[in-house]
């Protein structure tokens, strides 16, 4: 079960290593899952001469290519070597096919910091830009457009199509991709709290492995001081076990509160609906507080999951178009059908192979992957950690 990252490039998972996963004792909501390549038949080390390989100064022409990843959070990082092997995917249709796709990722020997507090118990699924991120062999390949979606349902349930550009009756907005730094970035150029308009310009990140929304000012005061001023609830105490500054008391009776909409006015004008941007905290038993999960920041402006959640959001790489558009994360959509490649598909099923299937009325194929378990939220270092977690189906042979 691996956590869902389009803010890094690097498929990886934990190989048989000691100390690498958390302890059994841990938040972890997956026991610890292990990749052994010695036990997959089609298992193959990337050797340092590969194209994919970006440390070649750090092995020798007989070695395998070596790869560390370091992420924002505090001391955290995964280190190891790179190997290929074959990942299953099957279509969204009436007549569901599957289809091999040889897929390059990391072998994790060394995994330190939030990495070992249940970030990602069995991994993390790099979606970013980098022509070594899962997406990208796929498009490379032919197997799929070069595109995917995302929906997180508020209960947790999701699903990531690979291939998905969208429908047409999608809102849209340019992506913003810096070739020296690639990251799923737009244009905001303003701000909607309840029936108020604030016109500003910031550029930010949407990053579905950055659990809550990161905004500096004037974004950041803006949006909470319309959100309070609109908030018939008694404002919480500062609470230096949350990271948020915008909290409120619930009652016995009450599952939430009354909040104002939250829109975010795009490049174009679409406007993209933050849904459900709060989150509800136990502070202890049988008293909690809801709070409009949005951090301060002192520069970057990241759209986290939270505002993503019941939204089907795609990253559609070939047009550098991030579209949206509310959607139940249960159901398929036919209005985009997608053609892969009938070379590398198979109509019969692979061994051991057994992935829930969806069905589609209209025969749209689309390659998915449907996470099953719900969203958790811990205690970490004094502040939330939530993380949506995919199912991951690598078959070994």
């Amino acid at each position: 079960m691996v956590a869902l990252d389009t803010g890094s490039d690097l498929f990886w998972l934990p190989c048989q290593c000691d100390g690498c996963t958390p302890p059994p004792s841990s938040a972890a909501s997956a026991p610890a899952s292990f990749y052994i390549p010695s036990l997959s038949s089609t298992s193959q080390s990337v050797p340092c001469n590969s194209d994919f390989c970006g440390l070649r100064k750090e092995c020798s022409t007989t070695s395998s290519c070596p790869y560390k990843m370091v992420y924002v959070s505090a001391d955290t990082s995964s280190s190891g070597f790179l190997v290929e092997d074959v990942l299953y995917l099957s279509t969204e249709d009436t007549h569901p096919q599957f289809l091999k796709a040889q897929i390059m990722f990391g072998c994790g020997e060394v995994q330190t910091g939030s990495f070992l507090d249940a970030a990602a118990p069995n991994g993390l699924f790099g979606l970013g830009v980098d022509m070594i991120s899962v997406p990208s062999i796929l498009a490379q390949k032919g197997l799929t457009s070069n595109s995917f979606s995302m929906c997180f349902g508020r209960d947790g349930i999701g699903r990531i199509s690979f291939g998905d550009q969208g429908s047409s009756d999608q809102e849209e907005t340019p992506l913003d991709i810096n070739q020296k730094h690639p990251t799923y970035a737009i244009t905001i150029t303003g701000i909607v709290v309840g029936n108020n308009l604030m016109d500003l310009e910031v550029s930010t990140i949407f990053d579905t492995g950055t659990s809550f929304t990161y905004l500096a000012d004037p974004a950041y005061t803006y949006i909470t001081d319309g959100f309070h001023n609109q908030v018939q609830a008694n404002r919480h105490a500062a609470d230096s076990r949350i990271p948020f500054e915008y909290c409120y008391d619930l009652s016995s009776s009450e599952a939430r509160i009354q909040t104002p909409s939250i829109s975010l006015r795009t490049a174009g004008g679409s406007l993209f609906p933050a849904i459900d941007p709060g989150q509800v905290i136990s502070i202890q038993q049988h008293e909690y507080v809801y709070c409009l999960a949005i951090v301060k920041s002192t520069k970057l402006n990241i759209i986290g999951q939270n505002f993503m959640t019941g939204v089907r959001v795609v990253f559609d790489r070939e047009r550098k178009i991030l579209g949206w558009k509310k959607f139940n994360c249960y159901d398929t959509d036919s209005s985009n059908p997608l053609s892969i490649n009938s070379r590398n598909s198979s109509r019969s099923t692979p061994e051991n192979y057994s992935p829930q299937e969806t069905k589609n009325p209209a025969g749209a194929s689309q390659l998915r992957h449907v996470s099953s378990s719900p969203p958790v939220v811990w205690w970490h270092n004094n502040s939330l950690l939530l993380m949506m977690f995919v199912l991951l189906h690598l078959l070994i042979f």
